[in-house]
């Protein structure tokens, strides 16, 4: 997530997920709360509610969708509420039709985890298979059924009868995002059968048809308790965490997430560079792949070990005020704070520019001197995709990998609020971030040096075809 916070601008991860487990097991009472149900009025109200806020808070709305469709959208939306009892999942995933028409990553309602946490302590069942996204093909990345025979990298053609393709028609309105590919991105992360449950509710047993190695296949598979048949043995796609090692001549270091604890985060980067220095490292190899993004704080700090000038993470970012958020600001912040008094004194609907000082290097003792190379994948996440560009367009190093799903260049800056009457938490963009180079064009970042990756196995194939590169 990228969100201002008083006095400086701070890109914060939209993306990191709650730990799932953790949350399951600790938030029983907000689970309780999740089977609260609420009237036909209070949902139209709150749709109203949500529909007018973006239209007015958001940086531009229309950037990614027209006006006409956006309405008729939220029209559609509205008609189609005629149940007078809607649950607090059934209430998320209707506004979450709406917001993710916007077509921007950064304005979202989040994945219903209380509702999710209200389903696995009831004993709730899932489907089994995780999937990944490869070639316009849903392939099998995970089996967690009790069928053996169903392989990993299988495409799965059809659940129940229902093509994937329809399948994924009714799961994207309920991820936001800018384009397919993102969308695809982020249902790997947040997991398909998360998603799938959201959409479809429960089912027992699921009929599936897969093409494995060029044969179509029939096979009957029953859903697993959530909690120890699928939490509890998976790992989430975004995994980034503090790493260091020497691999040959070059050294590899994984900063993990931008976000944390700021101080522990740079006693890292410190004592890695120090080693780094006495091995004589010819290249560094930073990994931002599966990275949950973060704070610039963070990410400069590492690229102030490499870099040969003083240098921004932007070529400009500019904000938005509206009256909806100067109410906001009125209501929940300190209001003799610079920056919130910076929201307040313009005018409604202006657009304004915030700078940023350069951020300079570390001195020549500590700095790296060597070849950088940057490893980037689709799960290359907000401050992660935006530090790669930098480095990018700097040449302070190569990019290597795949193209991110994040864009470089966005809309972000996210401010939060709740729903009047289901109180659920709504995020939207009010500010632009521009890439270093200038560049505005809504594409991820595109690697120097390509290298497909893929989900479907433990292999790294990145990280293997550069060093195979390198040597």
């Amino acid at each position: 997530m990228i969100r201002l916070l008083k006095k400086k601008p701070v890109m914060k991860n939209q993306y990191i997920l709650t730990i799932f487990l953790f949350t399951l097991f600790s938030l029983h009472s907000r689970a309780q709360q999740s089977e609260k149900k609420f009237g036909q009025n209070e949902i139209i109200e709150d749709l109203d509610y949500l529909y007018t806020s973006l239209k007015d808070a958001h940086y531009n709305i229309y950037a990614y969708t027209s006006k006409e469709d956006f309405s008729k959208n939220y029209q559609n939306v509205k008609e189609s509420i005629l149940k007078d009892s809607v649950t607090l999942l059934q209430a998320t995933t209707i506004f979450q039709k709406v917001i993710s028409a916007v077509n921007n990553g950064h304005t979202e309602i989040d994945f219903p985890g209380a509702s999710y946490r209200a389903y696995a302590y009831s004993g709730g069942t899932i489907f089994p298979l995780e999937i990944a996204f490869e070639n316009n093909k849903s392939l099998i990345r995970k089996n967690f059924s009790n069928n053996s025979k169903i392989t990993i990298g299988s495409e799965i053609i059809s659940i129940n009868g229902v093509l994937m393709k329809d399948i994924l028609a009714k799961i994207y309105p309920q991820v936001s995002a800018e384009r397919t590919y993102f969308k695809n991105a982020k249902i790997e992360m947040y997991s398909f059968p998360r998603l799938y449950w959201q959409v479809f509710g429960k089912q027992d047993n699921f009929q599936i048809k897969i093409i494995s190695n060029g044969t179509l296949k029939n096979y009957s598979i029953d859903a697993i308790n959530l909690i120890e048949g699928y939490e509890m043995k998976r790992t989430e796609v975004l995994n980034a965490k503090m790493k260091l090692e020497f691999i040959d001549k070059s050294a590899y270091i994984n900063p993990g997430n931008f976000s944390g604890d700021e101080q522990k985060y740079r006693k890292f980067i410190d004592s890695a560079f120090v080693e780094i220095k006495n091995n004589n490292s010819k290249n560094l190899i930073i990994d931002l792949r599966n990275n949950a993004g973060g704070n610039d704080s963070f990410s400069d700090y590492l690229v102030s070990y490499f870099a040969n000038k003083p240098f921004k993470w932007n070529s400009e970012f500019t904000l938005k005020t509206s009256q909806f958020l100067k109410e906001h600001t009125r209501k929940h912040n300190d209001t003799t704070d610079a920056y919130f008094q910076t929201i307040l004194a313009h005018k409604n609907g202006e657009i304004y520019n915030y700078e940023f000082d350069e951020y300079p290097p570390q001195s020549k003792q500590k700095r790296f001197n060597g070849e950088v190379y940057v490893l980037v994948n689709r799960q290359s996440h907000s401050q992660s995709a935006v530090t790669a560009s930098q480095i990018q367009d700097y040449k302070f190093g190569t990019v290597v990998g795949e193209e991110t799903g994040d864009f470089p260049s966005l809309f972000a800056s996210q401010f939060q609020y709740t729903l009047p009457n289901t109180k659920i938490g709504v995020k939207v963009s009010k500010g632009q971030i521009v890439r270093v180079n200038g560049i505005k064009k809504p594409e991820g970042v595109k690697p120097d040096i390509i290298i497909k990756d893929y989900l479907l196995d433990e292999e790294d194939e990145i990280l293997k075809g550069l060093l195979k590169k390198l040597n």
